[in-house]
């Protein structure tokens, strides 16, 4: 009730006061922030590194900024003028306040902090960073070897999931079907909190992103080029979600709910409990939503009917859409404990659970052939066309149940920096799916019908071990070793079932698509790299070996005999990382890295899914690896207002896999469109990749990415060229607008260009969201609404052209969506924590295979 008391006098206040809050407002716009630097040091004038320096504005908390200390004990930060509480707190020293009046730009000098009484004046080196509580500046940073965004400042993802998030995400692409990619490649390596992660299921795709709410994620690393010390999988580079967990004191925690259309509802939570030298937390939450696409195509064939067999379609159009409704369930819970001031101990669990059931209806016009045909009415002719009609019906459900458990160690030696660190993960994964498909066919004179019933049942199991340990030895005072070993053991079995019945009658298994399937991939990996600096040129070279042994054993009810793939290989990838410091905004960087891409299990099976019997993918048991040599050359400007970041990159890929598609005709006559991965040739890739932010104002805010690319193709597998170039563009820009301080706008558009290559034509696609949100209840509250996909334009279209036929295809995989959310925050402790960074293998500060808290 006080609650809305409170709220009513606020409204009535402002409806007062609005002249006064539009002019207070326009004149706090107005302030221009100015540059304030200054040096932190003991009394001995050593210089105090990665010291927390808190400016707290006496007359406007919104004017109010903290930062970190360099390596120098220097500190810069812009602020706007005003009269400013200091306060100076670090490792091994007594927390130190003053006060100064910022007028201009100034250079504050030293300040000098004081030494615990029980710690000695040598230097601290086992420091590595404090945390600060506070929010963002900017929603997008660039890093040495990444860059970091934080998606709490992305209004159009308030309510939303992982595949909304990754929608705004610079250098991120997603596409309508909820394939991720970067820079045009969607070979992309995905990470929680620096791991591989039960939470994506197995081969969910889209799903498994749409399980994993916004709310819970606090930030995501895009790394393009990673170094040696990453696994060497993802050609496109590595995506890695880190999760929330909070190092607050005492009880904190949130709680957000969503609804919205198409129905969506989601409910989640963060929690956690810090007291002495542990610290608990739980984030869960559960949500509901429907889904919504289409598909159509059109085929038809360049060949010439009297050499083709009968019932081959010299035109085929499809015409389908499907519905869906999903549940989803997952809860992580773990703890962190200091077990002595140079070790810490951590271990977390995840249950998830996501169910699905779909209803999609397609319906099939077919101008087929039809030999020697003497009816009457029919002359004496080798063929005729006959129209076709095909109606097919399919009612599926699926279940995927996931657990996940992780142990680590960390250990600091001596008090030099030296760190090891160990950690182990088990997960465990399994999908369950059963769909039952009913088909009508009859012919133009309706005097010749089918009916056919299939049952589909589907098992795929997934086990995963990881074990790693990591060691960092510091030299000096820029100069640090880092190696490592680490061994993932993947384990996927497939079941996979389909029994026909035709005209009521008896029913039969299909022996071309029954099959059991059992992969087995064990990779070792090492690596060792050097980084250091001097003056203002830092390096970093390394090289990592991974070794690779693949079983694959394939039955299929129709073989006489199983299918067998063995793949043993050890291969190394070097890494080469260059900077240098123009000045304190300014940096150039150039690196080098080199990338493998392993063939997916079902890629190298023979096995054909039934859920459309008119497109079928095989796998090719004689698939190789796929390697990239990737290059980047890059400049980075950080200021006050802004930030300009552009990359040119160069990648060029051996054993390139792409789609081959040929066409053939199955037990019933219909024409169908197979499709095969094959290593054909070469690819290159080249461009300009920009991401910039500008703060024209206070109460505005505009971020923006260009990727301006070209691309070469070379190669061919049968009659199927995919040779070409080309040149294509991807643009996305973001404005947020602040009118008030509890009130923000969002507006964003996209834009992909079109996309040619020899056979295949990707028209261009463009899309525009919205999004605002209200503060409420004193700060401690957010009320947030969305627009996704406001003009419905977001769509997808391909025109394929071989030497024997030519493929149209149109997919929508969502239509416009709209969401509203409300966010709710409790604290009990709400200060700045500073402890000594501990690693742990449920978060991760630098995005590498090592874990640690959030900088």
């Amino acid at each position: 009730m006080s609650n809305k008391i409170e709220i009513a006098s606020i409204i009535k206040k402002r409806s007062l006061g609005l002249t006064f809050v539009l002019g207070a407002a326009s004149l706090a716009f107005a302030q221009q922030k100015v540059n304030v630097t200054g040096t932190i040091a003991d009394k001995q004038n050593n210089a105090v590194p990665y010291a927390s320096v808190t400016f707290s504005n006496k007359a406007n908390k919104l004017f109010s900024d903290a930062t970190l200390s360099d390596e120098k004990g220097t500190y810069k930060l812009d602020l706007t003028p005003g009269n400013y509480d200091i306060t100076i707190e670090a490792i091994d020293f007594k927390k130190s306040t003053l006060n100064k009046q910022i007028s201009g730009p100034a250079n504050l000098g030293k300040f000098t902090v004081e030494h615990e009484s029980s710690v000695t004046t040598g230097k601290t080196q086992d420091i590595q960073g404090v945390t600060i509580t506070a929010q963002a500046v900017k929603a997008y940073r660039v890093e040495i070897d990444k860059k970091v965004y934080d998606p709490s400042l992305d209004i159009i993802a308030k309510g939303g999931n992982l595949q909304d998030v990754l929608s705004n995400v610079p250098s991120v692409d997603v596409d309508t079907d909820g394939t991720v990619s970067m820079r045009g490649n969607s070979n992309v390596r995905f990470l929680i909190n620096g791991k591989p992660s039960s939470m994506l299921g197995i081969d969910d795709g889209a799903n498994a992103l749409q399980s994993i709410a916004a709310d819970q994620i606090e930030r995501i690393e895009v790394i393009t080029n990673p170094s040696s010390k990453y696994e060497a999988s993802g050609t496109a580079g590595i995506l890695n979600i880190i999760l929330k967990k909070s190092k607050k004191v005492g009880f904190n925690g949130s709680v957000e709910g969503t609804l919205g259309y198409l129905p969506t509802t989601r409910l989640n939570t963060n929690l956690s409990w810090r007291k002495g030298s542990w610290t608990y937390y739980i984030n869960g939450g559960g949500g509901y939503s429907r889904n919504k696409s289409q598909n159509n195509s059109e085929f038809n064939s360049f060949l010439n009917p009297q050499t083709l067999n009968d019932g081959f379609s010299m035109k085929s159009i499809q015409n389908g859409t499907n519905e869906g409704e999903s549940k989803y369930y997952n809860v992580t819970t773990g703890f962190l404990v200091d077990v002595t001031e140079k070790a810490t101990l951590n271990a977390s669990v995840m249950f998830r659970t996501f169910d699905n059931e779909s209803t999609g209806e397609t319906n099939y016009f077919d101008n087929v052939i039809v030999k020697d045909r003497f009816a009457v009415g029919y002359p004496n002719v080798p063929f005729v066309l006959e129209d076709q009609f095909t109606n097919r019906l399919n009612m599926g459900t699926s279940t995927n149940n996931s657990f996940q458990a992780d142990l680590g160690y960390d250990q600091k030696i001596g008090d030099n920096g030296q760190l090891i660190s160990l950690a182990g993960s088990y997960q465990k994964s399994k999908s369950d799916g059963k769909s039952n498909t009913i088909e009508n066919g009859y012919d133009n004179e309706f005097d010749n019908s089918t009916l056919t019933l299939n049952n589909i049942l589907t098992t795929s199991e997934n086990t995963k071990y990881l074990a790693k340990a990591d060691y960092e030895l510091p030299i000096g005072e820029s100069s640090k070793i880092e190696a490592g070993a680490r061994f993932d053991s993947n384990k996927n079995d497939y079941d996979y079932f389909v029994d026909e019945s035709k005209n009521n009658g008896p029913i039969a298994v299909l022996p071309n698509f029954t099959s059991k399937t059992s992969y087995n991939e064990n990779i070792l990996a090492g690596y060792a790299q050097f980084k250091s600096k001097i003056d203002n040129f830092g390096y970093q070279v390394g090289l990592r070996a991974e070794n690779t042994d693949i079983n694959v054993n394939f039955k299929r009810v129709s073989d006489a005999t199983q299918i067998n793939v063995d793949k043993n290989y050890l291969k190394f990838f070097p890494s080469v990382f260059l900077s240098y410091d123009l000045n304190k905004n300014n940096q150039l960087l150039l690196n080098y890295s080199r990338r493998i891409n392993r063939p997916r299990s079902f890629f190298l099976i023979p096995f054909m899914s039934y859920n459309n019997n008119r497109n079928l993918f095989s796998g090719n048991p004689d698939l190789d690896p796929t390697y990239e040599n990737s290059f980047e050359l890059g400049y980075n400007l950080s200021k006050s207002k802004v930030t300009f970041n552009p990359t040119l990159y160069y990648k060029k890929s051996e054993d390139e896999v792409n789609m081959y598609q040929y066409s053939g005709v199955n037990t019933d006559g219909n024409t169908v469109i197979y499709t095969m991965p094959v290593n054909a040739g070469t690819e290159t890739q080249y461009g300009l990749d920009i991401n910039a932010t500008y703060d024209p104002f206070k109460w505005w805010k505009i971020m923006g990415s260009a990727d301006i690319y070209g691309y070469k193709n070379e190669g061919s597998y049968e009659d199927f060229d995919f040779s070409g170039d080309g040149f294509s563009t991807r643009f996305r820009l973001t404005n947020t607008f602040k009118p008030t301080k509890t009130t923000s706008f969002q507006i964003q558009g996209f834009y992909r260009g079109a996309q040619n290559t020899v056979s295949t034509k990707r028209e261009a696609m463009y899309a525009v969201n919205l999004g605002a949100s209200q503060t409420i209840w004193k700060g401690n509250g957010t009320i947030s609404f969305n627009i996704q996909d406001i003009f419905n334009t977001r769509s997808r279209e391909n025109f394929i052209t071989t030497p024997t036929y030519s493929q149209y295809s149109y997919m929508q995989w969502q239509p416009r969506q709209f969401s509203i959310s409300l966010s709710y925050r409790f604290k009990q402790g709400d200060k700045i924590d500073a402890p000594k960074r501990k690693k742990d293998i449920n978060s991760n500060a630098t995005g590498d295979d090592d874990q640690g808290p959030p900088m």
